[in-house]
């Protein structure tokens, strides 16, 4: 049977729009003719003629009429095409522009859901609530304003901030530090670091008294010390071998996949975008790859591959939060902050513990 939408000419069109604009969540799917292939409407890949386009409401519908699943947008992962994520983008989105974060009502009023459903489905897709993600929002806000020198009060105020001692009760937990250290550039923050060697040469990890701030690789101690200085200059940096080793030697067992990385604490400042991104790559299986593209199509912003490639170029836990599993568009294993080289052994070490 055909469940191809020609009998509704208005829909057809509307569906096309959708097609042209690249907008994701439209809840169908369009299938190519001469290419035999089906894409989510959001697909990056080069626009049809309308004359070779069809539409169906669902993946398996356009299987049956012959037609294959997209490489590139994986219109087959029930997640990408599925409405409830694009409701949870368009959340975050609502969030992350407003100057204070709307209200879980106004959230779920904005996107067509109860209020308790959405708390549910964002807790499930994002893994925090809204509240909590709002709350990172405003706390990356606070760290821009403090970095750009507005002081301290004026960075709070404008981060959206109505009471300078609540921040300062939460300061650890928002910035690792309170906020006029966290201005100076981390003065007074106190890191300890070890270096031992791993399966990939030399490891690097640096920890707070929260958790682990940095992991590193190298060939040369010397450029790991220099490395963790350069990404905290004004921090209280010590090396401390002995103290670090039961940290060190889980970091190892989770390399050999014989630990978990919640097993690891982590003490990791980033902006709301680089959580979903990390969050993204932490759900891709050990030995396999996703794309830039793919994981930001996962994201409900299929233009934004070069952000998701800062996001992992940025990730300062390497081998905690899996950035060696996103790949270039055609699957070639683009740079890596470590070195290619390992990003392949990684990969191969992974695929090797599956088989």
């Amino acid at each position: 049977m055909d469940h191809a939408t020609h009998q509704d000419p208005t829909l057809e069109d509307d569906r096309w729009r959708q097609v042209l604009d690249r907008r994701t969540g439209g809840g169908f799917v369009y299938a190519v003719t001469t290419t035999g292939v089906y894409c989510t409407p959001g697909c990056a890949s080069r626009r049809p003629k309308r004359d070779n386009v069809r539409f169906f409401d669902t993946g398996t519908q356009a299987e049956s009429a012959g037609f294959r699943p997209c490489k590139r947008c994986r219109p087959d992962n029930d997640r990408i095409i599925d409405p409830r994520l694009a409701a949870v983008a368009e959340a975050c989105r609502l969030i992350e522009a407003a100057e204070i974060p709307p209200p879980l009502d106004a959230l779920a009023e904005a996107t067509g859901y109860s209020s308790f459903h959405l708390q549910r489905l964002f807790q499930a897709m994002v893994g925090v609530s809204p509240k909590q993600y709002g709350d990172a929002v405003k706390a990356e806000r606070l760290r821009r304003g403090l970095k750009a020198g507005d002081g301290v009060a004026g960075a709070l105020y404008g981060a959206g901030y109505g009471s300078s001692s609540r921040v300062y009760e939460k300061s650890a937990a928002l910035l690792g530090m309170t906020p006029a250290s966290y201005a100076a550039g981390g003065r007074g923050a106190a890191i300890r670091f070890a270096i031992a060697d791993g399966p990939l040469g030399r490891v690097l990890a640096a920890a707070t008294d929260k958790g682990l701030c940095m992991v590193a690789l190298a060939d040369d101690d010397g450029a790991l010390e220099s490395e963790l200085r350069r990404d905290f200059p004004l921090a209280e940096i010590t090396r401390d071998d002995a103290t670090l080793k039961p940290l060190m030697e889980r970091l190892f067992a989770f390399l050999d996949g014989a630990d978990t990385a919640e097993a690891l604490p982590l003490d990791v400042r980033a902006t709301a975008f680089q959580w979903r991104v990390w969050q993204a790559l932490a759900a891709i299986p050990a030995g396999e790859t996703r794309t830039y593209g793919e994981l930001a199509t996962a994201l409900g912003n299929d233009g934004a591959a070069r952000a998701v490639g800062r996001a992992c170029a940025t990730n300062p836990v390497s081998l905690i939060i899996p950035c060696h599993r996103a790949v270039g568009a055609n699957g070639s294993l683009t740079g890596y902050r470590w070195g290619v080289a390992r990003k392949r052994a990684l990969l191969a070490r992974e695929r090797g513990r599956k088989t």
